[in-house]
């Protein structure tokens, strides 16, 4: 199934450390900056299935303006206040799944070249946990253009890389975004299985791989 595999491309919210460590730190944050963040949310819920454009940051900028009833360049400072550089200070409190750092390393060891291609800035998560030095590439998607699931990132990631997309395998939590999202674009997919499924031992139909924790995920690829 992975034979013609030479590219593992990670998500990282949520994929590479628990979506909750970051939502139980940013309650409070949240609560403060209610009206922003239930505008900002249905921007991002828009913004995924909006096709590819030439500058994400001023379009997302011009939805939240007309969310928050306010000028294009008063809604990008407050996207870029409260969520790029308001969030970055929480993710040197959080820490990645355990064995992700043992999974990079037998990865590389094994001859796999790694990525990461994620929705929100890579940049955002500092060192991220020292994992960039064994990435052959880190990309944004909106620097891109487009979020997941549209094929685009997935294009880019593979042409930025110099491989066809059914030469990497994405690892991520979404079903939608990053399962479904990789297959419609020609990649396979690994999904991390939520605490619920991991209870009833029950795979993803969708994913050509699922698994529970990261130790798991490298036996399975090496094999």
């Amino acid at each position: 199934m992975l034979e013609n595999i030479s590219v593992i491309a990670f998500d990282i919210d949520g994929t590479l450390y628990p979506s909750w460590a970051l939502n139980v730190r940013i309650v409070v944050y949240f609560l403060r900056n209610l009206r922003f963040f239930l505008s900002f949310n249905k921007v991002r819920k828009q913004l995924h299935k909006t096709a590819p454009v030439a500058d994400f940051y001023e379009y997302q900028a011009r939805l939240l303006a007309i969310e928050l009833d306010c000028s294009v360049q008063n809604a990008k400072s407050m996207i870029q206040q409260i969520v790029y550089d308001g969030l970055k200070p929480v993710f040197e409190r959080i820490k990645p799944f355990k064995y992700v750092r043992d999974a990079f390393q037998r990865l590389k060891d094994s001859g796999y070249r790694l990525a990461i291609l994620s929705d929100f800035p890579p940049s955002q998560k500092g060192e991220m946990w020292g994992l960039l030095p064994y990435c052959d590439a880190v990309l944004g998607a909106e620097e891109i253009g487009a979020l997941k699931p549209s094929k685009y990132p997935f294009g880019i990631l593979a042409r930025v890389l110099n491989v066809a997309e059914t030469e990497i395998l994405y690892v991520g939590n979404s079903v939608r975004y990053d399962v479904i999202g990789a297959r419609n674009a020609g990649l396979k997919s690994a999904y991390l299985l939520p605490w619920w499924r991991k209870f009833l031992h029950l795979k993803h139909p969708n994913a050509d791989i699922s698994f529970s924790n990261y130790r798991q995920f490298a036996k399975i690829v090496i094999q």
